[in-house]
């Protein structure tokens, strides 16, 4: 008798605006897949239990710990990785040189991304709290939060 852990589901994902073909086991999260079977290692493993966002992706334009996702979850579900975002944010965050080691830095640009699209005009107070769920421990957050800020009130893409 085999159990669920060892049954295999084959499917595609689509991520980053393009489909991909994966096999994963019905335990398997979502981070591992796009790590290990798909080559996208912008998500990094951090804490592997949702503490410190450095695995964060963008699911149907919400932010997502993938470390707490499995990627069976995400099927039907559209995917955004580091890999794939085009975004000011991302711009905003080496101008405002918002990270150091920069093993953080893909999550907190996954986060922040989802913020600007998600809130109109968000307040200080809505920044720090919604910041909150990553963790950097090489630098402070000032410079994040000025990077967040920096882009919110420019134009939305197409």
């Amino acid at each position: 008798m085999k159990s669920s852990d060892s049954v295999r589901v084959s499917t595609t994902l689509l991520i980053n605006g393009e489909k991909r073909a994966v096999t994963f086991r019905n335990a398997d999260v979502l981070l591992d897949v796009l790590r290990y079977q798909l080559g996208l290692t912008g998500a990094k493993p951090g804490c592997l239990n949702g503490d410190c966002g450095a695995c964060t992706v963008n699911i149907d334009g919400a932010a997502q710990k993938s470390c707490l996702m499995l990627a069976v979850e995400a099927i039907g579900k559209e995917i955004l990785t580091i890999e794939g975002l085009n975004a000011p944010i991302q711009g905003a965050f080496v101008d405002q040189f918002a990270f150091q080691c920069g093993y953080c830095t893909s999550g907190f640009i996954m986060n922040a991304h989802s913020l600007i699209e998600t809130k109109k005009n968000p307040s200080d107070e809505e920044i720090t709290a919604w910041l909150e769920s990553n963790i950097c421990r090489c630098t402070g957050y000032m410079e994040i939060e000025k990077a967040v800020k920096s882009v919110i009130h420019l134009p939305k893409g197409p």
